[in-house]
């Protein structure tokens, strides 16, 4: 995964990672150039306006409706307007307001712990099992009810996710305990994972890869150990996979708990 990673932003594996990098890089350029450019104004006013002997300073207070000097002003105003109208708000509403459809995608359930990340697939069957707090064991951390016809093919694993290639996938993320958060920086997916609620986020990889899974909300004392891996194959990898893990599901022991 150390490939992953040089001088600037990690290798794009998604597929709207190159958008976010366009506005990243559009940012920086920007604030660069705004930095050397009033770097410049002030040394100018700087030897302008610099203290002689003999000249005293003046007072003008009456600067009339507009002044010259808010024209930098007002073409920074502009481009941030611009900004948010034709970059931010198309990308925000593109990646995080319109979801892919569940039945059009690979699904995945993700469901953060300290200091683990449990995965469950609904198997080749497409449908997620039930799962009930009732069931959470050491053997059984997410509850998965072995009982559900639907759960029979569910495979359940911790610190491991696999996607296909190409293929749109909508990942369900809920947490067990704490406040966590997803963080892929290949993909440029990072959200977080809250108490009570399922969030959907999504991503489509267009890069076989071996990336690293991380918690970017401090999470307790062993918050620095909550990581996982993304392994993104061929889709037809990616079935045998999933087929040969539905497979050899263990039956989860049943038990009372307390969560």
């Amino acid at each position: 995964m150390n490939s992953n990673y040089s001088m600037g932003l990690p290798i794009a594996a998604s597929t709207f990672a190159k958008d976010i990098d366009f506005g990243l890089k559009l940012i920086h350029v920007a604030m660069l150039v705004i930095f050397v450019l009033w770097g410049i104004f002030f040394a100018y006013l700087l030897v302008r306006y610099r203290r002689r002997e003999g000249v005293a300073a003046q007072r003008e207070d009456d600067h009339g409706l507009f002044s010259t000097s808010l024209i930098p002003d007002i073409v920074v105003l502009i481009f941030e307007i611009a900004l948010i109208s034709l970059y931010a708000i198309p990308v925000w509403s593109r990646i995080k307001i319109h979801s892919p459809k569940s039945q059009e995608s690979n699904q995945v359930a993700l469901v953060a712990e300290q200091f683990a990340w449990n995965v469950h697939y609904p198997g080749p069957d497409g449908k997620f099992g039930r799962r009930s707090p009732d069931l959470v064991h050491f053997s059984n951390p997410i509850g998965l009810d072995r009982d559900d016809p639907a759960a029979q093919d569910d495979v359940v694993g911790a610190n491991e996710l696999h996607l296909p290639l190409g293929k749109t996938t909508l990942i369900h993320l809920s947490s067990k305990d704490v406040i966590h958060s997803f963080f892929v920086p290949e993909f440029r997916l990072k959200q977080d994972a809250v108490p009570g609620l399922t969030i959907p986020v999504w991503v489509e990889p267009n890069r076989v890869g071996h990336y690293e899974i991380t918690c970017a909300q401090l999470c307790g004392f062993a918050h620095s150990l909550m990581r996982g891996e993304v392994f993104v194959e061929n889709p037809e990898e990616y079935q045998g996979w999933l087929k040969a893990q539905a497979a050899q599901a263990p039956e989860p022991a049943k038990a009372p708990s307390t969560w």
